[in-house]
């Protein structure tokens, strides 16, 4: 009954023709005709680039071929647009103008996206000394004054229209760097970057897979609007005479026209005209590309794969060490927490302590329960273990383990990020709590299964999407195909969390950490969820660290629980023994604030005085 009602958001679109497993979308370029602003754009810019590539065949004259005995002639059959005051053709010379105009504000946005996109990128998602450097940099060149800087290019390197591009290129990077950074700052702690960092994509990838996706519009309005702008600078210094006399260019047409205006206007309308059209259009261009990215369905017409042997073969978990196989006599576990302590720098100079002194281990096929109130540290345990700890936060004692090698050696005040990217993805893997947030928006369920199992297990894209249908089918859903082409918005909150499992464990880890994987699901759901969680767990030997508030779950799930406060471990034991003889009082507190064999709050008012009342 609940799987009908979590399926009922992917039924077939009309118009499909039944095809099933298909999300019915439009392509972006199909979406982008559809466009008016879009379809005029394009056939404007198209017709600039072919006049200007066909200069050479549809020019009747050179750009410099002056007719002296014919100067500021009116149009005739030869000269189709007049010639200017040195008998040289306007037609042609309009056509070779825009050879060097538009490929010039090509350079000047290309020199501004190479430099100021990568830098925000990086500077944005790693922050620290790069990002303190990187504002420093752009701070002087923004303090710079542009026009002062080009005349002073122009007297050290000649009249030459492509160093100036190149030069205002490097003037104007800093609103790339700007914009893309503070994009990609608004992202980069999202749910769904944490999930793909855990899932054991490399930071690279992330990059430019995931957080690229945000800042890709802003960078296409912003790429028409620079190029525009661009016209606009070079156009500018060639009416002002600081360009090259011998080359056509649209400001040079400008500056003739504005000369002869009162002898003849239409010198100056026609690279006016030139000049407005094409600015107009990469507005145009820039807001519809935008809006045919962002908005809209897109159609995928996928191939069908064949089923594929389940996920997690013998073989290669027996090939992974094992506690036995280290060494019986000695405490070796899969993860091995002491004497843990997480704590955030102070205004004042100190540190508050948010986890302390705590100390547990987790072996292979068994489930350990975190159990807390809200704040008592647990999340900060098991994000100390990922290694998705704020960067700000600092380790003020103990160590981590995992399988007898340190992710957080004694002493050492971060997590190792470099020890753990090897770990993630491959032999530790996450279930977030909140679904919804931790699939990325801008993708398919499909891609954010095959890309990791790709990236990680290094098997082809065709095996990755059989073994993403299994995984599927295994979590419970019914209709695997058409859940694989959805996007994470056309699925249900009980659905995506079985998507989440799926991926969880879809690289075969040692270790899943689950935080609080049924707070956002219903009861019926929550129950279906827990299920599936322990037949994983049985069924591929896996251990389990389950943070959760609600006993009821550590009761139904666990083998043992570590019950914290206020940061600190106050119980640890077996399930069974915690449940029938805690020792602390917060434990009984916990355990008192359950539901279950409580008696039904009374009515407060009696169906006496309601029939009275009435």
């Amino acid at each position: 009954m609940t799987e009908s009602v979590e399926t009922s958001a992917l039924t077939p679109v009309p118009g499909t023709s039944g095809q099933t497993g298909t999300v019915v979308r439009s392509t972006v370029l199909k979406r982008l005709l559809k466009n008016p602003m879009g379809s005029i754009a394009i056939v404007i810019l198209m017709g600039m680039a072919v006049l200007a590539m066909f200069a050479d065949v549809l020019a009747p004259f050179d750009e410099n071929f002056a007719n002296i005995s014919k100067t500021l002639a009116a149009p005739d059959p030869v000269n189709i647009l007049g010639t200017d005051s040195s008998g040289r053709d306007v037609w042609s010379r309009l056509l070779f103008g825009a050879q060097l105009t538009l490929l010039s504000s090509l350079l000047c946005a290309v020199v501004a996206i190479v430099i100021g996109l990568p830098a925000g990128l990086v500077a944005g998602y790693y922050a620290g000394r790069f990002e303190a450097l990187s504002n420093w940099i752009v701070s002087i060149l923004m303090s710079l004054p542009g026009l002062i800087v080009l005349l002073t290019i122009r007297a050290a390197f000649g009249p030459s229209v492509w160093i100036a591009m190149i030069a205002f290129g490097v003037l104007i990077s800093p609103s790339y760097f700007r914009l893309t950074r503070s994009a990609v700052q608004s992202v980069r702690n999202e749910l769904y970057v944490d999930a793909a960092r855990v899932s054991g994509l490399s930071d690279l990838r992330i990059i430019t897979r995931h957080i690229f996706s945000v800042v890709r519009a802003p960078i296409i309005i912003q790429t028409a609007a620079i190029a525009g702008v661009a016209i606009a600078i070079q156009s500018g210094l060639e009416f002002l005479g600081l360009g090259d006399p011998a080359k056509a260019t649209w400001g040079v047409m400008l500056s003739e026209g504005f000369k002869n205006v009162y002898l003849t206007p239409t010198l100056l309308f026609w690279p006016a005209f030139a000049m407005a059209l094409t600015i107009g259009a990469l507005v145009l261009l820039g807001n519809a590309l935008r809006d045919a990215l962002e908005d809209g369905e897109k159609i995928k017409h996928r191939k069908r794969t064949t089923a594929a042997p389940a996920p997690g073969s013998a073989a290669t978990r027996a090939a992974r060490k094992t506690p036995a196989a280290v060494d019986a006599g000695t405490e070796h576990h899969l993860v091995k927490v002491t004497n843990l302590g997480v704590g955030y720098p102070q205004a004042d100079g100190s540190v508050k302590k948010v986890v302390d002194d705590v100390s547990f281990h987790v072996d292979r096929g068994e489930i350990l329960g975190i159990v807390g109130e809200s704040g008592s540290g647990k999340s900060q345990t098991a994000f100390s273990i990922l290694g998705l700890l704020p960067d700000n936060a600092r380790i003020v004692a103990g160590s981590i383990q995992f399988d007898g090698n340190y992710t957080v050696a004694p002493g050492e005040e971060h997590v190792s990020q470099d020890r753990l990217s090897k770990l993630r993805g491959r032999r530790i893997s996450y279930i977030p709590q909140e679904p919804m947030s931790n699939l990325d928006p801008a993708f398919t369920i499909g891609y954010q299964l095959v890309t990791p199992m790709v990236r990680v297990l290094g098997i082809s894209k065709g095996e990755a999407t059989a073994r993403a249908l299994k995984l599927l089918t295994d979590v419970g859903i019914v209709n695997p195909k058409r859940t694989f082409d959805a996007y994470p918005h056309e699925v249900s909150g009980g659905m995506a969390q079985r998507v989440l499992i799926a991926g969880a464990i879809s690289c075969e880890p040692d270790l899943v950490i689950a935080d609080e994987p049924t707070t956002a699901l219903d009861v019926t759901v929550q129950a279906e969820v827990l299920d599936l969680i322990r037949d994983l767990q049985k069924r591929l030997n896996i251990g389990v660290i389950l943070v959760t508030h609600n006993f009821g779950v550590v009761a139904d799930l666990c083998d043992r629980v570590v019950v914290m406060q206020n940061g600190r471990l106050v119980e640890e034991g077996p399930v069974r023994g915690i449940l029938r003889n805690p020792q602390e009082t917060y434990t009984r507190t916990l355990l008192g604030s359950m539901l279950e064999g409580k008696e039904p709050m009374t009515m407060l008012v009696s169906s006496t005085s309601q029939g009275a009342a009435s």
